[in-house]
């Protein structure tokens, strides 16, 4: 049966006489010419700050660089800089730490170029204008790509925007599999429009994978990703996949527009930890084991330690303010102390702001049956135990604040797992108690991706991830989305 049989609508993908997956692409060429539009008048912008702040309003006296003709070939060079990088490949750009790595890079490669021509060709363009214009150009393209991917995100997430269109194959669980992961974080840009599936599981009457349409077998998948218009087939695992069935499929999809991307059974371990090493013609897939101690442990306490006590330091009129508004709106302390369980098992009490009644604990029993949670957290919306500025300080995150005294003591990080309770570390199970070889974290994956919204078994996945793949780069990634998270305020109750 043809995959046109099993979902005829979807034939329209070529109207215009060109592949399917050609005309798929439209959209992200369009979000490409956005980014070099941005991309230039940003630069233009830099070039005219450095020349504004080096110069003023005045013409560069004892000098003969013509920087009316410099300033549009530094914006040409940069340009050219972050296409050579591929900072508009499709396969970086909207996700990922990738493409903000790559315009860094991009722009730090060309002022150490011009820096080195400068100085052999002796080229007197001024070093002030230069160091300005590249220190403004580079964060302002940050930024600019920042806005950029926030915007294609919000519209992904509706259902809108440039996204890949995904032809899965594969067996039906693998294939359920990668669409549950894929669909977990749809601003990631994968959106899954139907699935090849065995031979021998081919009905004869239209099929679904849950809401996926079965759309062909693995004996017309060219066919099938035509038919629906995809431009990306993902193969995940199935017995008769064999390695020469995927190079041939390879063949078939060359010159269609339709990119082939393999999706290995090794899930959650981060790229750092992946190295690939062809032996004897096979890409043979090494997995560095996780880091719990060494130099970069070392630096990430030290870093904690440094940055909780500037903090502290900072924040310190905020926190006397926020401790006189709990102590005027109800009765009790103004800290709470609980007792949570930390790396290796090691119980230790957490200091937070008071945001609760007195005897909330007593509540807790009759309030059991209203839990909005699964798993092992007592979660509730509206619960009654909450004070007025205890909303408040939940919003913001702001009842947190005092885990910074954790942080300096080394019993929390700035970035990890969220700190459990003894009772519910003594329900864990083998792979679950994983979250205590690191410290738990004032922040980690858990609160950047909704905080109380996750399901218990999200929040596990998330903080788990985080343990087997940490590093330095990712907790300054983390801190930086947890500014978002707090202001957006989703999952805070």
């Amino acid at each position: 049966m043809s995959a046109a049989t099993l979902l005829t609508p979807a034939t329209s993908a070529e109207s215009d006489g060109r592949p399917a997956g050609l005309v798929a692409r439209a959209d992200e060429r369009s979000y490409v010419r956005v980014l070099v539009v941005l991309d230039t008048t940003i630069l233009i912008i830099a070039l005219l700050i450095g020349y504004v702040t080096r110069f003023g309003d005045d013409e560069p006296t004892g000098s003969e660089v013509p920087y009316v003709l410099v300033a549009p070939g530094l914006v040409l060079a940069w340009l050219i800089s972050l296409k050579a990088l591929g900072c508009y490949d499709d396969r970086v750009i909207g996700y990922g730490a990738d493409e903000y790595r790559r315009v860094s890079s991009a722009s730090l490669r060309l002022a150490g170029a011009i820096a080195i021509i400068g100085y052999i060709a002796d080229v007197g363009v001024s070093r002030g204008f230069l160091g300005i214009s590249f220190a403004v150009g580079t964060v302002g393209l940050e930024v600019a790509r920042f806005a950029a991917r926030k915007r294609l995100h919000r519209a992904r997430s509706v259902g809108a925007g440039w996204s890949r269109k995904v032809l899965v194959v594969g067996d039906t669980a693998h294939v359920l599999e990668l669409v549950h992961t894929l669909r977990r974080e749809p601003y990631a840009g994968y959106q899954v429009v139907g699935a090849c599936i065995p031979d021998a599981l081919l009905a004869p009457v239209a099929q679904r994978l849950g809401d996926v349409p079965v759309v062909g077998s693995f004996r017309g998948i060219p066919e099938a990703a035509t038919a629906i218009g995809a431009d990306t087939v993902a193969v995940t695992a199935s017995g008769e996949l064999t390695a020469t069935r995927l190079r041939r499929l390879g063949w078939q999809l060359e010159g269609t527009g339709v990119d082939l991307v393999v999706a290995p059974a090794l899930t959650d371990v981060a790229g750092p930890r992946i190295h690939t090493r062809p032996v004897a013609g096979l890409p043979l897939i090494h997995v560095e084991a996780p880091e719990f101690r060494g130099a970069r442990k070392l630096v990430k306490g030290l870093v904690d330690r440094s940055a909780s006590s500037l903090a502290l330091a900072l924040l310190l009129p905020l926190i006397a303010f926020v401790a006189l508004a709990i102590k005027l709106d109800s009765r009790g302390p103004v800290l709470f102390r609980q007792v949570r369980v930390g790396r290796g098992g090691q119980e230790f009490g957490v200091f937070k702001f008071r945001t609760m009644v007195v005897d909330a604990d007593a509540m807790l029993a009759e309030l059991t049956a209203r839990n909005e949670t699964d798993g092992l957290m007592f979660k509730m919306r509206q619960d009654p135990r909450v004070t007025r500025v205890g909303r408040l300080l939940r919003k913001w995150s702001l009842d947190e604040l005092p885990q910074l005294v954790n942080v300096l003591l080394g019993q929390m990080s700035l970035v990890g797992p969220r700190p459990p309770l003894p009772s519910e570390v003594a329900r864990y199970d083998g792979d679950v108690a994983r979250r205590l070889l690191v410290k738990p974290g004032m922040t980690g994956l858990w609160q950047v991706s909704g905080r109380s919204d996750l399901s218990w078994e999200d929040g596990i996945r998330l903080d788990l991830y985080y343990v087997e793949n940490w590093s330095l780069a990712a907790d300054l990634t983390i801190l930086w989305k947890t500014f978002g998270a707090v202001l957006n305020g989703r999952g805070a109750y």
